[in-house]
């Protein structure tokens, strides 16, 4: 049983049964835990997860492909639903013990790596495929043409690894871009800083990431710390450090 792929959910199928064991390995799922998966299309990386896990609880926005794998797998448990609009801690067990899986669309890669990032340690771990300029961003380090928002709050709020490439000519249909996978472990411990305020000041600082801090934190300077702060404000963003941010925010917040 196969679906024809909708354009406007941004689907491409991976059909490499190679690749969807690899995935799934990736995870590393132990005994007992509750696997979530996101968007599990035709139920192709669903089979391997469901081999090893008997707790699976599949979200999927596709009616097609949730009738598709209510027919494939009778004891699957699948949820018809936009996974951005629900809440992650609801879907999960409470004691911590889940893995959170998916092939994510291209078009909302970045809203739901935000979701599972701020959800915190309410899952063990998480492991997707995305494009792979995504990817990159998610582990690159300062001073390159990746690094920006997405890494410095990937590298704050928990542990990240690019596990390996995917290429495109294994989808259906193929996309234009070539795909990797990631890890991503989230921190046990609290950020020394509030989330909200660490947000708004890596964002503020990187929509004008070519200019020096001075200037792009003029607002938050202004609002916050009139009589200056003490930080190296002649840097721009890309030269931080994700830890520095910490300690920026700090300077700006802190009274």
């Amino acid at each position: 049983m196969s679906l024809r792929p909708k354009k406007s959910l941004g689907q491409h199928f991976l059909r490499d049964h190679n690749i969807l064991r690899k995935i799934a390995l990736s995870a590393g799922i132990r005994p007992g835990e509750r696997v979530l998966e996101i968007g599990p299309g035709e139920g192709t990386l669903t089979e391997y997860l469901l081999s090893v896990c008997e707790d699976v609880l599949a979200i999927e926005v596709d009616a097609r492909a949730v009738e598709l794998l209510q027919v494939k797998f009778p004891d699957l448990n699948v949820m018809h639903a936009d996974f951005l609009s629900l809440s992650l801690p609801e879907l999960l067990r409470p004691d911590g013990q889940n893995v959170i899986i998916g092939n994510i669309p291209y078009n909302i890669t970045s809203p739901i790596l935000f979701k599972v990032m701020d959800a915190g340690p309410v899952y063990r771990r998480s492991v997707f495929l995305m494009q792979q300029e995504v990817a990159q961003r998610l582990v690159a380090n300062p001073g390159t043409k990746a690094y920006g928002i997405l890494s410095v709050q990937a590298q704050l709020l928990g542990e990240v690894e690019y596990l390996f490439d995917v290429s495109r000519h294994v989808f259906y249909p193929k996309p234009n871009v070539e795909s990797g996978v990631i890890s991503f472990t989230p921190h046990t411990a609290p950020l020394e800083v509030p989330l909200d305020q660490l947000k708004t000041v890596v964002r503020t600082a990187f929509n004008q990431r070519r200019k020096k801090l001075s200037n792009s934190l003029k607002a938050l300077i202004t609002e916050h710390k009139p009589d200056g702060v003490r930080f190296n404000l002649d840097l721009r963003p890309d030269q931080l450090h994700p830890k520095e941010f910490i300690t920026l925010t700090q300077a700006l917040f802190n009274p």
